[in-house]
């Protein structure tokens, strides 16, 4: 199901849609949002798949959001929900999805949803089939990043540990993290990275740091006690 977010001025808008949505069936509203400053503060912590937003609001519009949006890594996609036609080219600019005219009508919606789905789909695949070039048996090959459990530095080097094998980079973890950003892995120590996805079991240990268990691989990769509080609210412990 699709994560969804309506930003718009007007509370009786907002009330609409999100009932359209629910009609549906599709798609849950995790959080609504009056303006584009409580849209970007909302979107920190409810990630969503898709954004339905107004574009006359007061402050800044939504056409300025859409905008700002395209600088994220994985952007949510953005489907214009608005009482004017004129702003259809400008939405387009942005890469809007869908451009709907109030009131909106419920097959009209899901046709938007349905171009959402597919952009949402396409987009994770891609995603998950990024490969990053690694070192094994003195040759080069290439390891999907979804299949990476934790990368472990090594002086100026890096190991990269999956569910199956352990495999040599000559690059640093610092130049990893870069490379690994916006795939869901986090700095939880200054020697490793780990996969949020593969994580199993947190394990709490003196000195208030943590062990974390991952899925497929023995080790146990240790938490600093200076990222133990940001790792939590990113596992949403």
């Amino acid at each position: 199901m699709l994560k969804a977010m309506v930003v718009d001025d007007e509370a009786p808008a907002r009330s609409e849609l999100k009932y359209l949505l629910e009609e549906l069936g599709q798609t849950e509203v995790v959080a609504e949002a009056a303006s584009v400053r409580e849209a970007i503060e909302k979107l920190k912590e409810y990630p969503c798949d898709v954004m339905f937003l107004d574009v006359n609001m007061p402050e800044a519009t939504g056409l300025q959001l859409a905008d700002a949006l395209q600088h994220l890594k994985f952007p949510p996609a953005v489907v214009f929900v608005t009482a004017y036609s004129e702003h259809a080219l400008d939405a387009f600019k942005v890469n809007a999805i869908d451009y709907l005219v109030k009131p909106v009508e419920t097959e009209r919606l899901a046709q938007a949803i349905a171009r959402v789905r597919e952009h949402v789909s396409l987009h994770a695949q891609a995603q998950k089939s990024e490969r990053i070039p690694v070192d094994k048996g003195g040759k080069k090959i290439l390891i999907g990043i979804d299949t990476v459990r934790f990368v472990m530095a090594r002086d100026d080097y890096a190991y990269l540990r999956t569910d199956t094998d352990r495999y040599f980079s000559t690059v640093s973890l610092a130049q990893l993290e870069k490379r690994l950003d916006g795939h869901g892995f986090f700095r939880v120590h200054r020697g490793y990275l780990v996969n949020l996805s593969m994580v199993e079991e947190v394990e709490s240990v003196s000195g208030g740091t943590l062990l974390l268990t991952l899925n497929g691989v023995d080790e146990k990769v240790p938490v600093s006690r200076r990222r133990v509080s940001a790792l939590k609210k990113a596992l949403g412990l």
